[in-house]
């Protein structure tokens, strides 16, 4: 229910007991508060996320890991709003979410510190990507193969660059640029540049120092 509409603030206890077709007072016997639920969704979702096996070094462990996290929030759209909003303390959550994803970027090389960096970084970008992302589901097309989400990219394309054009010259000049930064594009773009920068942090930092 939350991920229908992207939102866990969304449904209600009442909801959620009347989508069951049970009393109210009969989850109460389960969960004692709807933040109790909240945390249950998350430990269900974090705790079952797994990083596919892929070579050791820095690199490809980074987009590994931060693929996996991406993939697990486009799944489930309320996990986002989740980890962003609240603390989570179920140990299955932290392990799935936190200590998988920071063992594996410390096994390909990362010194532990900056894999810890690093992974708060890949983890605030996704929370982020895939929130922009949600509002915007032309992003996944940037082609004319007649899709639904490719129709809502030529509209929002028209919409900006019908701006007027003495208020808005670098919308309107932008244009069909603009509409593709929700596209997977963007989220690689981002990890590379993080890859970059943890290799050179490595380079500089690390290996120099040794």
């Amino acid at each position: 229910m939350a991920d229908a509409e992207g939102d866990p603030n969304k449904f209600t206890m009442r909801s959620l007991a009347a989508e069951l077709g049970v009393g109210v007072m009969s989850l109460y016997t389960y969960f004692p508060t709807k933040d109790a639920i909240l945390d249950g969704m998350a430990a269900k979702v974090l705790g079952e996320m797994t990083i596919p096996a892929g070579a050791d070094d820095p690199a490809t462990a980074i987009r590994l890991v931060a693929h996996s996290i991406l993939d697990v929030m486009r799944e489930h759209p309320s996990v986002g709003r989740l980890l962003a909003a609240r603390l989570n303390d179920n140990e299955d959550a932290i392990h799935g979410s936190l200590e998988l994803p920071l063992r594996r970027l410390v096994d390909a090389g990362i010194p532990g510190p900056l894999a810890a960096r690093c992974y708060g970084f890949v983890m605030v970008f996704a929370i982020g990507f895939s929130s922009y992302h949600l509002a915007r589901p032309w992003g996944y097309s940037d082609t004319d193969d007649g899709s639904d989400s490719a129709e809502m990219r030529r509209q929002r394309e028209h919409y900006y660059a019908g701006r007027p054009l003495a208020r808005f010259p670098t919308v309107v000049e932008l244009a069909g640029d603009i509409v593709d930064i929700p596209g997977d594009a963007t989220f690689e773009f981002g990890i590379a540049a993080l890859v970059d920068a943890v290799s050179r942090e490595i380079e500089t930092h690390y290996i120099e120092h040794s």
